[in-house]
């Protein structure tokens, strides 16, 4: 028995199913890929969308420019100003006469020699302290996996959450009153050495580079004969030159212009810093000559950087990403 199918059942049946609604976001044309942002791509390809995007970006990096390179500008060009044009109101940009020897004058007259000889000197042994411990204390968290090792770590990173205020009192008397060998640190560069030598964030920063390091070439030195020191030596610190150089640089920067814990640990004129020299004879110089010895204290920090930029973002990204 035939059944006769009416023309509006024909005419369903043969007329496919509409496809199923699809919540995606819009895409491009022509582009094929997701609009995520506030605008779209679309809308920054029209004669409007580039001239508010190149006038918002222009805007943008002027503003942060001049937000940091106008203070060195006016510390360079107040040294070059007279006492009573730097006192002057409303202050003028630009310099009426230019003195250089005021440079000579500060350099003479706030014995910057001495206090940057004792800066590096404190900072070269710094850097060298913080090498020797936070290198092999990251390779023995990253490599040899001791017991509690993470709890070693996480002990290590709290500390970066005291406030460096808190710490001073109780450094400071362990540095008057050595525990066990009871001598005094006062006054000589171990006071500056061996706070500095422990660095939590140094620490993180250098385990999680090593940690990118293969464990296969780790385990072929050890197939070798290789002693856990001999691959730290041989293996892990040749490939770990970018991140060496940025926790170098770090470490001498943050000694170069640390004030507060020198000021109290080298009370001697003859043995303080560059920070604490220049502010302990700053009531004595004239307004020009006190800001070109500031100048002079900011060249070398301001040099490392300009040198060792690159040295230094390349290395705050490595291994930061595997694979």
């Amino acid at each position: 028995m035939t059944t006769t199918l009416q023309p509006r059942q024909v005419l369903e049946a043969t007329t496919p199913a509409p496809a199923p609604r699809r919540t995606r976001k819009k895409k491009d044309k022509g582009r094929g890929y997701e609009t995520r942002s506030l605008v779209s791509p679309l809308a920054l390809r029209s004669v409007r969308g580039k001239a508010t995007y190149w006038t918002v970006l222009v805007v943008v990096v002027i503003g942060f420019t001049l937000a940091f390179v106008f203070p060195l500008y006016w510390m360079v060009t107040g040294a070059l100003k007279s006492p009573e044009e730097i006192a002057q109101i409303p202050p003028s940009f630009f310099p009426k006469h230019f003195d250089f020897g005021v440079y000579a004058d500060a350099w003479n007259q706030l014995q910057l020699g001495v206090f940057l000889k004792n800066t590096a000197l404190y900072a070269g042994g710094a850097w060298l302290f913080t090498l020797a411990v936070d290198v092999t204390a990251a390779y023995a968290l990253s490599k040899l996996r001791p017991f509690f090792g993470k709890l070693i770590l996480a002990l290590m990173l709290a500390t970066l959450m005291i406030p460096p205020m808190v710490l001073l009192l109780p450094t400071y008397l362990v540095a008057k009153d050595v525990p066990l060998f009871h001598v005094s640190l006062l006054n000589t560069p171990w006071a500056i050495w061996l706070p500095a030598a422990a660095n939590g964030f140094f620490i993180f920063l250098l385990k999680r580079f090593f940690d990118s390091i293969p464990r296969e070439l780790l385990e072929a030195a050890e197939i070798d004969g290789a002693s856990p020191m001999r691959i730290l030596w041989s293996i892990v610190l040749p490939v770990s030159r970018p991140i060496l150089g940025v926790v170098s640089i770090l470490s001498v920067v943050t000694v170069w212009k640390d004030f507060v814990w020198p000021l109290l640990v080298l009370p001697e004129t003859d043995k303080m810093s560059i920070s604490v020299g220049i502010a302990s004879l700053s009531a004595q110089m004239p307004q020009n000559v006190l800001i070109a010895s500031l100048v002079i204290a900011s060249l070398p920090t301001i040099g490392v950087f300009f040198v060792f930029q690159r040295s230094i973002m390349a290395g705050l990204t490595a291994g930061s990403l595997k694979g």
